[in-house]
């Protein structure tokens, strides 16, 4: 791990360090999270388990207790190891590690007299795999309101340093596929040039496409046009300016955006300090 990375996972654990994260679908796939990979390690023994949330100082699991855990754990005095398992947003290969912790307590889930919920307390600090994840996602969710408008600029260079496939897209405006030109963008909106009449499309339910590569993903935004303006020269042109519907708006997206200003914000205190900026 690099001396970057070891800063930001220090700075990741010292700001969300008692946030939990809940692993909704739109988590899972965010963080990569294999499912199938999930396991509670109790003595010699492993559980398949669901994870079901975590902060930096303990988790919450789903389990089967009807199959012999609980007595397991009376016999190893609660303790357990987590095994966890990621795709690397890098590679995309898996990477596994374990999280040592002890068992607090057992609650019946929805009620179940076989699965249970338990609460797991980390006995030492999470390997720095665990704390990158969820710092991300904790680090892209908080400067989302902080930094919500803060507009990225569509440029060759910003294009090329966010990995926007192209800015040329697609809007869905009421179901009716449009195609438009990627202006700007931020957590909260954006801004898009397309051929049509200002009345039609003004306060209209929009679906905007974003594709990115490196990993590639596609992300469909929900929100609506609020307002437009004349584009010069172009008088079949009109900008929009698009408000999302933020608590739609995918987890995926809110990282793109929030490392490339963060890059932004590093790459200024390196031409403060007379460092190149990054590439």
């Amino acid at each position: 791990m690099g001396i970057l990375t070891t800063q930001r996972v220090a700075a990741y654990y010292e700001r969300y360090k008692n946030i939990d994260v809940t692993f909704t679908k739109d988590m899972i796939q965010t963080t990569g999270l294999i499912t199938e990979q999930i396991h509670l390690k109790c003595g010699s023994d492993f559980w398949p388990c669901v994870f079901f949330a975590t902060s930096f100082q303990g988790a919450k699991i789903v389990a089967n207790t009807k199959s012999g855990l609980l007595g397991k754990l009376n016999q190893a005095n609660n303790l357990v190891s987590l095994k966890l398992c990621f795709k690397s947003p890098e590679t995309g290969a898996p990477v596994t590690f374990f999280v040592a912790g002890r068992v607090l307590g057992t609650v019946p889930y929805k009620n179940s007299s076989e699965i249970s919920l338990l609460t797991i307390q980390f006995t030492q600090r999470p390997p720095d795999d665990l704390i990158e994840v969820i710092g991300r996602v904790l680090d892209a969710n908080v400067n989302s309101s902080k930094r919500r408008e803060e507009r990225i600029i569509i440029s060759a260079e910003t294009q090329r340093k966010i990995k926007l496939l192209s800015k040329e897209t697609g809007a869905f405006v009421q179901g009716v596929p449009r195609r438009c030109i990627l202006r700007d963008m931020s957590f909260s909106g954006a801004k898009v040039i397309m051929m049509g009449v200002a009345r039609f499309l003004v306060n209209k339910e929009t679906v905007l496409r974003f594709d990115f590569d490196d990993p590639r993903e596609s992300f469909l935004i929900k929100g609506k046009f609020i307002r437009s303006e004349n584009v010069e020269g172009k008088k079949e042109m009109i900008a929009l300016a698009m408000e999302y519907n933020e608590p739609l708006v995918p987890m995926g997206y809110k990282i793109r955006v929030n490392e490339y200003l963060n890059t932004l914000r590093a790459d200024s205190r390196a031409q403060d300090e007379g460092i190149p900026a990054s590439k």
